[in-house]
């Protein structure tokens, strides 16, 4: 199961970075995901669970691919993305 969500931002390439890290950093210490960057796309993984946050100057993309265990949760999962993703980019 894939989830794919995107978002414009004003925020600019550096400050959308930033927000990736710390958002990254918090996923790490609560879900225990591990993560890297890429260029400007930071992957995550996490058992039962994989993606990447794509960082443009103006626009954000998070695509989550779901393992069996947690497809069924996809609606919730989406929900609590899009909420986060927005609060994130309104800072």
């Amino acid at each position: 199961m894939a989830i794919r969500i995107e978002r414009d931002h004003a925020l600019g390439l550096d400050e959308a970075r930033n927000r990736a890290e710390q958002l990254a950093a918090k996923l790490a210490q609560k879900f225990d995901v591990r993560y890297r960057w890429e260029g400007n796309t930071l992957a995550f993984k996490r058992s039962g669970a994989d993606g990447k946050i794509e960082v443009a100057a103006h626009r954000i993309a998070v695509l989550l691919n779901l393992g069996l265990m947690l497809a069924p949760l996809s609606g919730t999962i989406r929900g609590e993305i899009e909420k986060t993703l927005d609060q994130w980019l309104e800072e």
